[in-house]
């Protein structure tokens, strides 16, 4: 868990400000909404969702690779030589650390839709309001186009965004989570 309170400086300090922003916009009215505790329980197994759902979609990839879930003995340089030009993905998937509290914030945001789907947001750069319920979907979806296409120099872990979206989707439903009658 140590993972959510960790950022990478040189990737810029952006994402973690969006991050928070997040946390900070859609954070209370949610808590509100289905209460601290559950909100608590939600944040965290969301962000664990994610680190598991990003874990589980590298060991595919060294799969696709090497045909096993690992390799022998990552630490050494030696052990990727025999991978040609796949090497180079290996090492990222090894060396790169999964840090951040995105995958939680993804579950966060999936809570909101879902509890607030008719509620109005003003998306940056979009000058009109849309609803809660068209744009984090559309989100999502960018989300999963970026994790399949992975560009180059992307060290973003979009899978575990993804993570932590479906962790939230399914905590709502488990716990037959319903907007509150009192609010917007």
């Amino acid at each position: 868990m140590a993972n959510h309170y960790l950022h990478v400086p040189a990737r810029g300090w952006g994402h973690i400000f969006f991050n928070m922003f997040a946390l900070f916009s859609f954070g209370p009215i949610v808590e509100y909404a289905i209460g601290s505790k559950k909100f608590f329980n939600l944040y965290f197994l969301c962000g664990i969702g994610a680190i598991l759902f990003q874990i589980a979609v590298q060991a595919i990839e060294v799969h696709g690779i090497t045909g096993s879930f690992t390799i022998a003995h990552p630490s050494l340089q030696s052990s990727y030589a025999e991978y040609g030009e796949n090497a180079e993905k290996l090492i990222d998937i090894y060396a790169t650390p999964i840090v951040g509290a995105s995958g939680a914030i993804f579950g966060l945001l999936i809570a909101f839709g879902m509890l607030f789907p008719n509620l109005e947001l003003m998306i940056l750069f979009i000058p009109v309001p849309i609803k809660a319920k068209y744009i984090i979907p559309v989100y999502v979806v960018i989300e999963l186009f970026l994790g399949v296409k992975q560009f180059s120099g992307d060290s973003v872990a979009h899978f575990a965004h993804l993570g932590g979206a479906l962790i939230g989707f399914l905590l709502v439903k488990i716990w037959r989570l319903q907007r509150p009658n009192n609010f917007y």
